[in-house]
């Protein structure tokens, strides 16, 4: 087994600002590391991330959310295993497939995405992640829970610091006393409107998840506000991430930005090969139930263990030319991407895979086409070079564009 001394170190600004060559390094000659700043064991292949997330023989948990997301949101669906996290996965899932959001929220992810482009459309420049990317999710989801959009701003600063919590890798005392102060101010905010809400049920999400019932179980209000918490944050950050992430990779793909122009069918596929090639998602953590041999070697039973999806997702042995951003590769499978079967890790795998992925689908083929349409020429503004930002979650901090304003 490695040591982190050997590649650049997870922590360090070389790696911030681009994490890539060191994933490759990882993958090669350092497929298992020992990290101690983060006290946990990083695992970088496609074979070894994949495992872990599908779990197969039980060899993994997700013990670790109990000191990694219970002290920002609270208890949630995340840290449950076995029959009790398949009863409350039963009772959230109904509203992000199917009949239920093409039916009720179909029509909100449009109008929201249609509010923030009407804001910018006749002006002739927009700075895709400020004036839409940023937004766009956020006011989805709080629109979806029949919450004020007027909040935005509170709701962006919760889950702001909730990320920020998530990914505070070195240990920062000020950005874990944010996140802590975040749960209870969201506490103080929501639990008042669920006990109201599940005295006055309305068609939206917030009323669906007070109301549904599995096998003689509900959910309570600390359940409900755990998680619309996750929801926030999760929903709002990494499908921010996904739209500016799609946009910057192919602006600087002119012939592929021109395909997806010409036929939107191809959306979905560029969101893949975006999810692929730059997630919005870099780690996720598990924990070892019981002794595991991986590749470069054992990781023993209890430890937390680091998976590196920003560098899976880029693995040589998985992916032809994997550094190269290709919405036309036939080695990802767009049909099965946005389910527990895909081939691309963004969204995990196996029993927690991303409750919300066919809802970030429909978010982001709605948003890319409409800002297509009111962008035709989109470009970048003259001389900006898109840059990813982050270590735990990553994406680009700004994406100037310039287009001709059309009617609409």
């Amino acid at each position: 087994m490695s040591t982190a001394q050997q590649v650049p170190d997870i922590l360090s600004p070389e790696f911030a600002a681009n994490p890539y060559p060191a994933y490759r390094v990882m993958r090669e000659s350092a497929p298992l590391i020992w990290h101690e700043a983060t006290r946990s064991y990083i695992v970088s292949r496609y074979e070894d991330v994949e495992r872990v997330f599908k779990d197969k023989a039980g060899e993994f948990t997700t013990d670790n959310y109990a000191w990694q997301i219970e002290p920002v949101h609270g208890k949630t669906i995340l840290q449950l295993s076995g029959r009790e996290h398949a009863v409350r996965r039963a009772l959230v899932a109904p509203a992000f497939r199917g009949s239920d959001l093409e039916r009720k929220f179909l029509p909100v992810i449009e109008r929201n995405s249609r509010e923030l482009i009407d804001a910018f459309r006749h002006t002739g420049s927009a700075d895709l992640v400020a004036d839409y990317a940023t937004r766009f999710p956020v006011n989805v989801i709080a629109d979806m829970l029949g919450l004020d959009k007027a909040d935005h701003a509170r709701f962006h600063r919760w889950y702001t610091a909730v990320i920020a919590f998530l990914g505070n890798l070195s240990g920062d005392a000020e950005v874990t006393a944010a996140g802590e102060r975040t749960r209870v101010e969201f506490a103080e905010y929501m639990l008042p409107i669920i006990r109201e809400r599940r005295e006055n049920l309305g068609d939206d999400l917030l009323s669906a998840l007070c109301a549904a019932e599995v096998d003689g179980v509900r959910m309570s209000d600390e359940d409900v506000k755990a998680f619309c918490s996750l929801l926030l944050a999760a929903g709002g950050e990494t499908t921010d991430k996904a739209i500016a992430g799609i946009f910057a990779n192919l602006l600087v793909h002119p012939d592929q930005l021109a395909a997806v122009r010409e036929d939107r069918s191809l959306i979905p596929r560029a969101f893949a090969e975006t999810l692929r090639f730059t997630p919005p998602v870099h780690m996720i953590m598990r924990q070892s139930a019981t002794e595991v041999e991986v590749s470069g070697g054992t990781i023993p039973a209890g430890a937390t263990v680091t998976c590196l999806i920003g560098a899976a997702n880029r693995d040589e042995s998985r992916y032809a030319d994997p550094d190269r951003f290709d919405i036309f590769r036939d080695d990802l499978t767009t049909t099965t991407a946005f389910s527990a079967a895909a081939d691309h890790l963004a969204f995990a795998l196996g029993r927690h895979f991303c409750v919300g992925a066919l809802l970030a689908k429909a978010e982001v083929e709605t948003g890319v086409a409409q800002l297509l349409d009111a962008m035709p020429d989109m470009r970048l503004a003259d001389g900006f070079e898109p840059a990813e930002q982050g270590v735990f979650t990553r994406g680009p901090q700004r994406l100037p564009v310039r287009f001709t304003p059309v009617s609409g």
